[in-house]
């Protein structure tokens, strides 16, 4: 698989702003692996639980960020593809990972064909804390399908639309301005996740519900699922 490398809990007394993805993530960059986060830090273990057992080949990695699952997921796979729409997250995560195993690709996971940067199949897809910043699932999900080879499997960690409909989604306290940066978000309920794959033939291995100390009591944080293509 070869590819080109790239070459270019929520109490804020303060006033909100909406912000466009990309400059959402480009500002937040500089403290998001800093800022006390527990959306972040439970998606990473969940992605940890649901792959450890596993080995992988070729993998891509879609919304990397910050590099915040890079590190970990080049240990399971021979080669990685990480592809990250905002170029500040993207010279984070190169930072952490110095690998000629693992790629860094900066592109528009809805309007770049994913093609341009994976040459050839992968036998795994991860979405992390990415989805809810796309409108149409069935848009990537398309897309991850075609790049995807036969029995290959697709991880989704992503914040549970539980919390996302009482109010929680992805905004951080920006040190510049004072002002909280709120960056634009759709909810997918889990039976939206689950019917895209579906729409594509892939199969439900796996899903979980996660919570903020193990507390059932409370509404869960992440939402894992994890799909495999049909032979």
């Amino acid at each position: 698989m070869r590819v080109n490398r790239w070459t270019e809990t929520h109490s804020f007394n303060i006033s909100w702003v909406d912000m466009n993805i990309e400059a959402a993530y480009s500002r937040w960059s500089a403290i998001y692996d800093t800022n006390t986060n527990r959306t972040r830090d439970l998606e990473g273990a969940v992605a940890h639980d649901f792959l450890s057992s596993h080995k992988f080949t070729d993998a891509l990695e879609m919304g990397c960020g910050t590099g915040k699952n890079t590190a970990w997921l080049q240990t399971k796979c021979d080669r990685v593809i990480s592809v990250d729409l905002t170029q500040a997250m993207l010279d984070i995560a190169a930072t952490k990972v110095n690998s000629p195993h693992v790629t860094f690709v900066k592109a528009d996971m809805v309007e770049t064909p994913w093609t341009s940067f994976v040459t050839s199949k992968v036998d795994l897809v991860t979405f992390s804390l990415v989805l809810e910043h796309v409108q149409d699932l069935n848009v990537v999900f398309e897309q991850a399908d075609r790049v995807l080879k036969a029995g290959g499997r697709v991880y989704v960690g992503e914040l549970h639309p539980m919390k996302q409909i009482t109010g929680t989604k992805a905004r951080f306290e920006s040190a510049a301005t004072g002002r909280v940066e709120e960056v634009t978000c759709y909810t997918h309920h889990t039976s939206d996740f689950v019917g895209a794959a579906m729409a594509r033939g892939w199969t439900l291995e796996r899903l979980d519900e996660r919570f903020d100390q193990d507390d059932r009591t409370q509404l869960p944080r992440i939402l894992g699922l994890l799909f495999r293509k049909g032979c």
